[in-house]
């Protein structure tokens, strides 16, 4: 009888974990999409993915490879900005990507992390002379279809 008394709490156990596996994965979704492919900088690479939180915030996190350094665009450049499209098609400047040797290793790979408030339907990257920009200008880098 001990036995299975163990056997009907480890069962009841494994279930409860089995189900808070599932509620925590329906809530904690995550969208994922891919940067389409650059004419400007055609090696580069990436993808976006965007998380809502507890909170009620989008976590985002960028990956990319292949992004060259903006001052070696045609014109020169001096930063890439990341921007966030929201449904009311209003866009905000979330930050910029350095061409540092601490955000772009010689691998030419940089992440980009960072919370907004505002939903997102798309994430873009520009280059531009200054990253304090209001609007995007028109070397667009990388961008993604809608989520």
């Amino acid at each position: 009888m001990k036995q299975t008394k163990a056997a009907r709490s480890l069962k009841m156990n494994l279930f409860s974990m089995l189900a808070a596996v599932l509620i925590f994965t329906a809530f904690s979704c995550a969208s994922k999409a891919s940067f389409q492919t650059s004419s400007v900088v055609p090696a580069a690479r990436g993808d976006v993915k965007v998380k809502k939180d507890g909170n009620n915030n989008y976590q985002i996190k960028i990956k990319i490879s292949g992004l060259a350094e903006a001052k070696r665009l045609e014109p020169a450049k001096q930063v890439y900005v990341v921007w966030l499209e929201s449904e009311g098609h209003n866009i905000n400047n979330l930050g910029r990507i350095n061409s540092s040797s601490s955000f772009l290793s010689k691998k030419l790979k940089a992440d980009f992390e960072t919370v907004s408030s505002i939903k997102p339907i798309k994430i873009f990257i520009t280059a531009e002379d200054e990253a304090g920009v209001q609007y995007p200008g028109t070397h667009l880098i990388l961008t993604t279809n809608n989520f």
